[in-house]
């Protein structure tokens, strides 16, 4: 990607404190992260349950409390701010999040919460104006007006989905940040909602923060892809790029993990390597190492960085030239 980005991510480090008996033990969620994020683009996080992309998303805007690390967005150090400077901010960075079921509150009624953001920064001059901007956020996402006057509970999980969306792009934010929103939806509702973010992103202009721990939907709607590993990005390159000629030894386990349409062609043994490590224990060298087949000594005791490669991609491994 060419030109300024419209987020910077710099360093970016969350722990949380486990409590095992009588010990607190320290868990590394998010280990020095580090990207940019370009104006019109999706750039999908992938990576296995528990690596730490949904924390990514939710440290940027706040929701979790990051312990260092710098979030460049219009000038300023989205870390840095709280209260009402943090809130606004947040109108134009929104998530969308995984459960539709629990992510709408029951007792409102669906025009009230796709409206609550603009009811919060007082976005409306008037109630016409107001139940006008429901009506098209609604049909935005492919929802007659109508729902406005339904509940939570009367909707299916993509009409939910849908509204959460609907809840997102209402402000007219910058950007989205997509938490797994596909995962908990069958697999033809999937494909409409990805459909769907792709035509907004185009017709709105929105950049997207896809996070999926599922590849094969990242590699759809994705124009750089991200992989995560144990709190740490081990490459980001271009979605087609990563696919044909994956770097790193865990990319390329996700890659051959994916399920082949066709019978005829085996899938690979995926990560059937070993276990990874504990969260709380972590190894003093490469986290992948106990499950890498290109592990040698240096792997064992020394972190690899994240290093530029050819065609702008960039990857952290130590058996890479």
């Amino acid at each position: 990607m060419t030109g300024e980005p419209i987020l910077s991510v710099t360093g970016l480090k969350t722990t949380y404190y486990v409590k095992r008996g009588r010990k607190t033990y320290p868990l590394k969620a998010v280990d020095d992260v580090s990207f940019d994020l370009f104006k019109g683009e999706i750039l999908g996080f992938v990576g296995e349950t528990g690596c730490g992309k949904t924390t990514v998303g939710r440290s940027i805007i706040g929701l979790s409390k990051a312990e260092a690390g710098d979030v460049q967005y219009g000038g300023s150090n989205v870390l840095a701010m709280a209260g009402k400077q943090l809130r606004d901010v947040r109108v134009n960075m929104r998530m969308v999040f995984q459960d539709p079921y629990a992510s709408l509150n029951p007792r409102r009624s669906i025009g009230d919460s796709v409206a609550e953001t603009g009811d919060i920064h007082k976005l409306f001059a008037s109630k016409a104006e107001r139940a006008q901007k429901i009506s098209d956020t609604l049909q935005s996402v492919g929802l007659d007006p109508s729902f406005a006057d339904r509940y939570p509970h009367e909707l299916s999980g993509g009409q939910r989905q849908r509204v959460g969306i609907a809840r997102a792009i209402l402000p007219t934010p910058d950007i989205i940040i997509a938490d797994e929103p596909v995962s908990a939806l069958d697999v033809s509702i999937q494909a409409q909602v990805l459909n769907l973010l792709l035509d907004l992103q185009k017709r709105l202009g929105l950049t997207i923060l896809f996070i999926s721990h599922d590849l094969s939907v990242v590699g759809q709607i994705s124009d750089r892809i991200a992989v995560m590993y144990l709190g740490e990005i081990v490459e980001i390159a271009e979605a087609s790029a990563l696919y044909q000629t994956p770097l790193h030894p865990y990319t390329r386990a996700l890659i051959d993990a994916v399920p082949k349409p066709d019978p005829k062609i085996k899938s690979g043994d995926g990560l059937a390597l070993g276990e990874p490590p504990s969260r709380l224990e972590p190894l003093p060298g490469c986290s992948f190492a106990n499950r890498c087949p290109l592990a040698s000594d240096v792997c064992l005791t020394t972190p690899p960085v994240l290093r530029d490669f050819a065609d702008g991609r960039r990857a952290a491994c130590h058996a890479l030239e």
